[in-house]
């Protein structure tokens, strides 16, 4: 079974970093899954902020958090990790990991974006920003 699990964040004041990472276990190699970051705050719908790509470890981001926050897989670790900097109040949010196992042979295809379409999720982890 299929384990996604989130570990970091915390609180941090306004301008300052914060690091998340996402291990994938009981499954297949950590770069055949596509992984995303999302973030929620009550009452709003679940925003998907940082994506990377299987295989190729391509990177993509949200609009709201481009050239501050980065999404990186570290093979050492076995883990992805999303490096927030610059970290606003607005970043105040639970964030979770996505992933998405992809099969070699569909490594072309365009890679999951939207909530529905990853199938497995980490429990999340609260980033809290103070201005």
């Amino acid at each position: 079974e299929v384990q996604v699990v989130e570990s970091g964040g915390g609180l941090a004041q306004a301008g300052g970093s914060l690091t998340l990472s996402c291990g994938v276990s009981g499954g297949f190699r950590l770069e055949t899954y596509a992984i995303g970051w999302f973030r929620q705050t009550p009452g709003k719908e679940r925003e998907g902020i940082a994506y990377l790509n299987s295989y190729d470890g391509g990177a993509n981001y949200a609009d709201s958090v481009k050239g501050r926050f980065t999404i990186v897989r570290d093979g050492a670790r076995n883990a992805v990790i999303l490096h927030m900097n610059s970290l606003k109040p607005e970043d105040t949010a639970v964030y979770y990991c996505a992933a998405e196992y992809v099969p070699y042979t569909a490594r072309d295809r365009l890679s999951p974006r939207d909530a529905f379409e990853f199938d497995y999720w980490g429990p999340g982890s609260r980033v809290t920003v103070s201005a």
